[in-house]
């Protein structure tokens, strides 16, 4: 777990080694969510990085008999 201080200006830097896990990169949009309590930063991810993330996803589903 990593501790990071709010500036004056009320600004954090996220640790180098969470950057790099998360792949983070300078100018990147986050989003940021207050969940009970606690923030959370969300990274946003431009719609072409997700093409096919959902590979191999079965897309069966047993359908009403009156639906053929």
């Amino acid at each position: 777990m990593s501790e990071v201080t709010i500036s004056p200006k009320f600004q954090v830097v996220i640790p180098k080694q969470i950057r790099e896990s998360l792949g983070l990169e300078v100018g990147q949009k986050i989003q940021m969510v207050c969940y009970q309590n606690r923030i959370e930063l969300i990274p946003l991810r431009p719609m072409t990085e997700l093409r096919g993330f959902l590979q191999g996803l079965n897309t069966d589903l047993e359908r009403e008999p009156d639906r053929t």
